[in-house]
């Protein structure tokens, strides 16, 4: 697996869990589509991604890294509730953008590497 094949699968999760969170609720929040932008956002990004595009990358590091913070908030309310479908839900996406993040890093490292070894 590599970063734009991680930050894909990324962005279907979220895309789909919110929208599944948001859909499928009684009475939904706005800030339930919060994950489908982000994850809309980082589908579209993806092609960069894999074309090494450093900047883009970057961004798309930034915002795995801020939807999974700002997961960690509903994650916590749902376990409070004990809602075993959002704790789910919610625990699907932080994973996903975990291993996602991990993965970017995980290039960013290489590149460096790759970089050095060519001087």
């Amino acid at each position: 697996m590599n970063a734009g094949n991680a930050n894909l699968i990324n962005a279907i999760v979220l895309v789909a869990m919110g929208a599944w969170g948001y859909f499928g609720s009684d009475d939904p929040s706005p800030t339930a589509l919060i994950p489908v932008f982000i994850g809309t956002i980082l589908f579209v990004m993806t092609n960069s991604i894999r074309a090494h595009n450093k900047v883009i990358a970057h961004i798309a590091v930034v915002l795995t890294l801020m939807i999974f913070v700002a997961l960690i908030k509903p994650f916590s309310a749902a376990m409070g509730r004990s809602d075993s479908m959002a704790m789910m839900r919610v625990g699907l996406m932080l994973l996903s953008s975990l291993v996602a993040f991990v993965y970017f890093i995980k290039s960013f490292i290489d590149a460096r590497k790759e970089k050095g070894n060519a001087s």
